[in-house]
């Protein structure tokens, strides 16, 4: 905080001597405050909170290589209806959406105090936002199938997920 009054005070100095300036610095050019580091009791309870949380994305990323195989191979799991198959669609999206809440509710608000990803309009949140986009049209592609208004086509689920896959953790 004294650095940012101290920059605040060089450009009251330079306006005194009627140089051409502007009233603030610009956010580029204010001091960043740096987040606290970690102690060594914090870095075990956020890597706690790492492990926990890949659990439930190694569930998700089980699922989605399931789901992009069938969409590769063109061919659902041995043994796995087309109606299986759409519910496997169903509850990925559906527990990844609640995932997501806890996630954003929670978890990043406490991961944001000691780290900048998970501030608002940084990487994570904005990751989530393209995730969403792409989860609402697989939802909605599935909804199309089981309502009879479209044909189960693979590649076309495919072209769907590959829409938001790369930002998937």
């Amino acid at each position: 905080m004294a650095e940012i009054q101290n920059t605040v005070d060089e450009f009251k100095k330079i306006k005194e001597e009627d140089v051409p300036k502007v009233e603030r610095p610009t956010e580029v050019a204010m001091p960043k405050e740096e987040l606290p580091k970690l102690s060594a009791k914090e870095f075990r309870v956020y890597n706690h909170m790492a492990e926990h949380m890949d659990m439930f994305h190694e569930n998700f990323r089980r699922t989605w290589n399931t789901m992009y195989k069938a969409c590769t191979t063109n061919k659902r799991p041995s043994g796995m209806s087309i109606r299986q198959f759409l519910s496997l669609g169903d509850q990925f999206c559906h527990h990844l959406t609640i995932h997501h809440t806890i996630e954003e509710q929670h978890i990043f608000p406490v991961l944001a105090r000691k780290m900048t990803c998970f501030q608002e309009n940084q990487a994570m949140l904005t990751d989530h936002k393209g995730i969403h986009e792409g989860v609402n049209q697989l939802e909605g592609y599935i909804a199309d199938v089981k309502s009879g208004e479209k044909e189960l086509d693979l590649r076309e689920l495919k072209r769907v997920m590959d829409g938001f896959g790369e930002t998937l953790p």
